[in-house]
């Protein structure tokens, strides 16, 4: 075994002669070579921190002792007991302190999660219906209410959801929603529900590209009639009689707005064109804490230079946390001619403006949120 041993050390030097010779070498000597360099780098680490016993003997010149001697000493002492006694502390500390810092980032992907569990629910159903009742014209039906059921629930169980202003929807006829975006506009979701389960309407929506790229998000988008928003599709929508939704931050606002509640709609107007083309009323809308639910990382530049160059929402979203959110719609705008689409479009912004300067305390606060569960905290507290 010495001899054995031996060898190896030689053939470790060599293959190391070898590696520098030849830098361009194929896949499987590359990887040995990869290897031996690691070894290399291993035995170097081990035959500076050995200090005694047996490790003494396999640096001090023996040749009887070989490379993987060496290497298996030294991890028997690595794995010593008292060594083992203080890592594991080590590593219950470190779970410990970022143990909620890795929830607070694991909790959007929960949304996500309900979100294809919904999708999920909607393809069971769609096979069990098209048995029973294949020419139905309301085939949706059930499971939008079931659905709607299912979130209502959630909002509020986890957040104690309430919404101000409902009556403020039409029984009867079309109209635009618009509302401020939050880093995931689950306050929207809710909306959605109360308005089905409540009225037996469907709001129609405006969503961004890229959630019609999403996998597997498709069959959710059509029953919930989500358009990506071209101006004819919204005009149709409203002139067919239906209720419409529409954020015109997007995107950008649900990423790079924060606890102050900017909003970020720059010199968008698109929706004032539909709802003067259509001749509908605006309802403004604001849900209270919205930001205080869910927030991003967007305020790093990085994010913004990427989804201003390439499109890409990447910026990480954290929070999940059982605020309080309050939804409250404002009076609605009626259908004036006299109007430019810019000058009502500012009218708008400036509705939604009025609802955040009168129901958030700005800037938000998540333990301020959190306590509005057991208690109402007048903003001007």
């Amino acid at each position: 075994m010495t001899d054995h041993y031996g060898q190896l050390d030689t053939g470790v030097c060599v293959g190391a002669r070898r590696l520098e010779r030849r830098p361009s070498a194929g896949r499987g000597t590359g990887s040995r070579n990869i290897i031996i360099i690691i070894i290399i780098i291993i035995t170097t680490i081990i035959s500076i921190s050995s200090m005694s016993g047996q490790n003494e003997s396999c640096w001090s010149g023996d040749e009887s002792v070989g490379v993987l001697t060496c290497l298996l000493v030294s991890l028997e002492d690595w794995l010593a007991w008292g060594n083992l006694q203080d890592y594991l502390s080590l590593l219950e500390y470190l779970l410990w302190v970022f143990t909620p810092l890795v929830i607070v980032f694991i909790l959007p992907f929960v949304i996500v999660l309900l979100l294809y569990l919904s999708i999920l629910f909607l393809h069971v159903y769609k096979r069990k219906i098209q048995l029973r009742e294949a020419y139905s014209n309301n085939l949706w039906d059930g499971a939008r209410k079931t659905l709607a059921m299912l979130w209502d629930g959630h909002g509020a169980i986890w957040h104690g959801y309430e919404i101000h202003g409902l009556e403020k929807i039409p029984a009867k006829g079309p109209a635009l929603i618009v509302y401020y975006h939050g880093a995931i506009p689950i306050d929207y979701y809710y909306f959605l529900a109360r308005v089905i389960i409540q009225q037996g309407r469907t709001c129609h929506s405006v969503a961004d590209h890229f959630l019609f790229k999403v996998p597997g998000f498709k069959l959710l988008l059509e029953v919930f009639s989500v358009i990506h928003g071209p101006q004819e599709e919204c005009v149709k929508a409203l002139r067919s009689g239906h209720l419409l939704g529409i954020s015109p931050g997007g995107v950008r606002e649900a990423l790079f707005s924060d606890e102050t509640y900017p909003l970020l709609w720059g010199k968008r107007k698109g929706f004032a064109q539909v709802a003067i083309d259509s001749k509908v009323p605006i309802i403004p809308m604001f849900t209270r804490n919205v930001r205080e639910g869910f927030r991003s990382l967007g305020n790093l530049r990085f994010y913004r230079w990427v989804y201003e160059r390439f499109r890409l929402p990447i910026a990480p979203i954290y929070g999940g946390f059982p605020v309080k959110f309050r939804t409250y719609l404002g009076d609605p705008i009626p259908y004036d001619p006299k109007l430019t689409a810019g000058e009502l479009a500012e009218k708008v912004q400036a509705a939604v403006q009025a609802l955040i300067d009168q129901h958030q305390k700005i800037p938000g606060n998540i333990l301020r949120a959190l306590l509005e569960r057991f208690h109402m905290h007048p903003k001007d507290e």
